[in-house]
């Protein structure tokens, strides 16, 4: 490895992100896969994974994704898998974007998503769920997380969870959003893809 100039990745230990308590057949699938709509703000898709740190332990990126450019709306890194930084990434999505018409957020059964707070906070959009155990429905937002890991973050061995907001700040921000190409946008960047549609330089 030394001699291809060749380095390991760190990869860190495993936790749960996802505590199901509702399988009930009122949890719909609307998306049903369907993850290329014709214009933004039409469906996002949400998750939440794990990095881990020597000091703070697990620590955890919620992450709001739009479908049509696979842009990342918005993210939030926090100590716990608490509610509370969900519906942060929810607002800063909602803010982020002029919602004129209805629109979709799909994520998993997870309690952070099927619970009372979530479901205020999404009041006027209709809430899409995947199947029990199923992560296939929710498999674009799923695809960025393990793509921030494989390219980022398991290159770094993190502290504590000021460290990963900041890496994770420099990757989204200034990278994957405005930067990094995606065969899904015609190889721009999504920005750069939104902008083009937006502009008419591009048809879907």
């Amino acid at each position: 490895m030394r001699e291809n100039h060749r380095k390991a990745c760190y990869i860190s230990p495993y936790t749960r992100t996802t505590y199901s308590k509702d399988f009930s057949d009122r949890l719909v699938n609307i998306l049903k896969q369907k993850f290329n709509p014709k214009k933004p703000n039409t469906a996002w898709c949400t998750d939440i994974t794990y990095i881990h740190t020597e000091d703070d332990g697990f620590v955890y990126l919620t992450s709001i994704m739009d479908l049509f450019s696979r842009k990342i709306l918005s993210w939030e890194v926090s100590a716990s898998l608490s509610v509370e930084a969900v519906i942060k990434t929810v607002e800063t999505a909602k803010s982020e974007r002029m919602l004129s018409e209805p629109l979709v957020i799909h994520s998993d059964r997870g309690i952070q998503f099927t619970s009372k707070e979530f479901i205020a906070a999404t009041a006027g959009i209709t809430r899409s769920y995947s199947a029990k155990g199923y992560p296939y429905d929710n498999a674009c937002i799923e695809a960025f997380h393990s793509v921030i890991k494989r390219e980022w973050f398991n290159r770094f061995k993190f502290k504590n969870i000021a460290e990963v907001r900041d890496s994770t700040f420099e990757y989204i921000n200034t990278f994957y959003n405005t930067v990094r190409i995606h065969s899904h946008c015609k190889f721009m960047s999504p920005m750069e893809y939104e902008n083009a549609y937006l502009n008419g330089i591009v048809s879907i």
